[in-house]
């Protein structure tokens, strides 16, 4: 079935985010976060290069070059701020807080789209930012800067994604993956430079490692959402936190505190009845287009 068969790509695409950011937060003690970004961007370049190469006639032509430059601007800033995060701060933290951007979400529709969000959908966003502020625990004398950037990178996603929505409207998937490609490879350049460090072999294996799993684990997300009903598929997506806790506490020691677990439950539970409850809108309002 569907639904199943999303399921199981979901969740594989949660081990495979799960792997990588371990291998990001273990590579990135040795080299910056730029130059990491700029190795993987050119694997992912030779994975899309035959699409590119296929459609090189028209895989370039659209009407709204500064939508693909913004979400190219956007991921550069949300990958920087993301794995900054992860080199620096537990897994299941980083993790915990990656999953506000469905908050982030519906604020920003409802300034831009002007989206009527009713009280109930307010109480649930604002619990869950609640949520983040118990991961997070800010105290004066000691403010984690690190897991500001989780959060900045949690927005900027969000920001992606309603501009995805938009190109998705108007290009082709090879138009949209060949200029965030080649933009973001550009936008890299010049810091991976800056802070170079000569990679050893195995550094660059793990790092090719990490651009083929960016690849399998979007062709995953694609195909899960392809098959699958969202309302049904996406709690899947919430179990990479536990991939993410396992893999944190056998190769790094890391422990969740009650806090952050207590936070995590909060913020995938909003997230989540987020999911549903604009799932279940847009039903309707697909219900009542037909009717009228």
């Amino acid at each position: 079935p569907g639904n199943v068969k999303g399921s199981c790509y979901l969740l594989l695409a949660s081990f495979f985010g799960a792997v990588m950011g371990a291998l990001i937060k273990y590579v990135g003690q040795r080299i910056n976060v730029f130059e990491i970004l700029f190795i993987r961007q050119l694997f992912v370049l030779l994975f899309v290069f035959p699409v590119i190469l296929a459609n090189l006639r028209t895989v370039f032509q659209t009407n709204i070059f500064r939508f693909h430059l913004l979400r190219s601007v956007f991921s550069t800033i949300a990958m920087t701020a993301g794995f900054t995060a992860l080199i620096h701060m537990p897994l299941a933290e980083v993790t915990a807080i990656s999953f506000v951007r469905t908050l982030f979400a519906t604020l920003l529709a409802i300034i831009f789209f002007r989206e009527i969000v009713g009280l109930r959908r307010w109480i649930t966003t604002i619990v869950g930012f609640l949520g983040v502020l118990i991961v997070v625990r800010p105290d004066s004398d000691n403010i984690n800067y690190y897991a500001f950037l989780a959060i900045f990178s949690a927005f900027f996603v969000a920001c992606i994604t309603l501009i995805l929505k938009k190109l998705s409207r108007v290009d082709r998937p090879s138009t949209i993956i060949g200029y965030q490609s080649i933009f973001i490879l550009n936008f890299l350049l010049g810091p991976a430079i800056f802070f170079w460090v000569h990679p050893s072999i195995l550094d660059i294996i793990y790092i090719s490692v990490i651009g083929c799993l960016m690849s399998m684990l979007q062709w995953l997300l694609i195909n899960a959402f392809k098959v699958g009903d969202v309302g049904a598929i996406a709690p899947m997506e919430y179990t990479r936190l536990i991939f993410s806790t396992i893999i944190g506490a056998i190769f790094f020691s890391e422990i969740p505190s009650l806090w952050t677990g207590l936070g995590a439950i909060i913020i995938i539970g909003s997230s989540f009845y987020t999911v549903r409850r604009n799932l279940i809108l847009r039903k309707e309002r697909g219900t009542k287009d037909i009717q009228q």
